[in-house]
């Protein structure tokens, strides 16, 4: 039975017309899913679905997600996500090399003022701390590793940290799907974080986003900020972690709208 599948032209040319083909036909593709996305089960019989190819160093990964959650694309990771890929499709793409396993990074959006103008902005922090990858030590390199990656020290919220090129946000349709970095072969970006589920940002926030064409990224170690329910009270985590020397930030472009 032909499936109500979205396999755009860069997925095609990865895969091939005949292989596409037989995709849309129903031969090669499950009735059901479970979404990478949002990991909720899917019907590619009774539902639009995107198709959504994971390409490594050697290997790639074909899956499936709503098309409300994602569209049809073809995404660069490392062979090692990849692997984290096969043996769980629905978990959302592995953080970072320098990030262990059982680390999660927590993304929180809000806008933030700087020189009287309000800028979008993403706060990360993990939820336990990141140690160097071969180290076995207890010690938190979150911020020395971002800074080996272009990020920039931030000791006061007093003016905009400087563009880190290479890196970016991907926002689609008003949701923000992933922080993208560079992939150290000169391929596609890769994803350095990815939702589980699209986060819904508010009006405003996007509105800046868009405005500006630019994402401000700011990353603490563990147990810096935490969950804000409030702006204001991000504000105020922000600039308590920066006078703590715990904060370090970059501009981002932004990638989609």
């Amino acid at each position: 039975m032909p499936r109500m599948l979205d396999v755009s032209d860069a997925v095609r040319a990865e895969i091939g017309d005949e292989e596409a083909d037989r995709l849309l036909a129903g031969e090669n593709a499950p009735g059901g899913y479970d979404c990478t996305s949002c990991r909720t089960p899917g019907d590619s019989e009774q539902e639009r679905t995107s198709t959504v190819l994971f390409v490594g160093d050697e290997t790639a990964v074909l899956a499936f997600a709503h098309a409300g959650c994602l569209p049809s694309q073809v995404v660069q990771v490392t062979e090692e996500q990849l692997q984290g890929a096969v043996r769980s499709i629905g978990d959302a793409a592995e953080p970072p090399r320098t990030v262990p396993e059982q680390a999660v990074l927590g993304v929180t959006s809000g806008l933030v003022l700087i020189e009287g103008e309000l800028h979008p902005a993403l706060v990360v922090e993990p939820t336990a701390p990141i140690a160097r990858p071969g180290s076995f030590g207890a010690g938190d390199d979150f911020l020395p590793l971002l800074i080996e990656q272009g990020f920039m020290p931030v000791t006061g919220l007093t003016s905009v940290p400087p563009v880190l090129h290479g890196w970016s946000v991907l926002l689609a349709a008003g949701q923000l799907h992933a922080v993208l970095q560079p992939d150290v072969h000169g391929g596609r970006p890769v994803a350095w974080w990815q939702a589980h589920q699209p986060l819904q940002a508010t009006n405003d926030w996007r509105a800046a986003a868009n405005k500006r064409q630019q994402v401000l990224m700011f990353a603490a170690p563990v147990g810096s900020i935490g969950r804000q329910p409030r702006e204001d009270l991000l504000r105020a985590s922000l600039d308590r972690a920066a006078a703590n020397g715990q904060l370090v930030a970059a501009a981002l472009p932004l990638a989609g709208t």
